[in-house]
């Protein structure tokens, strides 16, 4: 998911889609460790993912508290 894409959503639809992104985290995690993934780079992408989405959060609440 693009930063643009992200920007998009409304901060409601961010969190629901940042706790989507975590389960599906943990979910490869596991499935990493019982047999290896065909594409381990996914696991990286869900972690930018997160990132990404926790990072435009975090920059509307200060937007909001400077305003």
């Amino acid at each position: 998911m693009k930063t643009s894409e992200i920007n998009e959503l409304t901060s409601k639809e961010i969190v629901e889609r940042l706790q989507a992104e975590k389960e599906n985290l943990v979910r490869l995690k596991m499935n990493h460790a019982v047999s290896p993934l065909e594409n381990p780079m996914k696991i990286g992408e869900s972690r930018r993912n997160i990132a990404r989405m926790k990072t435009i959060l975090r920059s509307r609440e200060l937007n909001e508290n400077q305003n």
